[in-house]
């Protein structure tokens, strides 16, 4: 079984951090991130940037509605993400359009990516 284990904090506080404090942060994950390959239990892993970088899609009754920011219901959770490598924003969001096509009803934040750590478990096998 596979879980996604999302990280929450205050991203006020988490982007105010020092170059030092930050790297601090880190070296203190990497502790745990190291033991995870190394047990072949550590997937992808990532930082997003702060939801000020984020634009939403939200499905409408005609054309997507794309909205600067984060925006979601409180009555809507996040139930999974897709990382796509693309040139821009506008390539982003031609995806995201496909997937809301596909997907009636669903909101799609798109959120540029700050830190990604691919799957560790393929190169600790080799």
């Amino acid at each position: 079984m596979q879980y996604a284990i999302l990280c929450y904090n205050d991203e006020d506080v988490v982007w105010s951090w020092s170059k030092e404090e930050d790297a601090a942060v880190m070296a203190r994950l990497s502790v745990v991130q190291e033991r995870l390959v190394k047990a072949g239990k550590l997937g992808p892993s990532l930082r997003l940037l702060p939801t000020t970088a984020a634009t939403t899609l939200r499905k409408s009754q005609g054309e997507p509605l794309v909205i600067d920011g984060p925006f979601a219901e409180t009555k809507e959770q996040l139930l999974g993400f897709f990382i796509v490598d693309v040139a821009s924003l506008d390539e982003a969001l031609g995806i995201a359009r496909e997937l809301a096509a596909a997907k009636t009803g669903s909101t799609y934040e798109i959120r540029p990516i700050a830190l990604y750590f691919p799957d560790q478990r393929k190169s600790a096998a080799e």
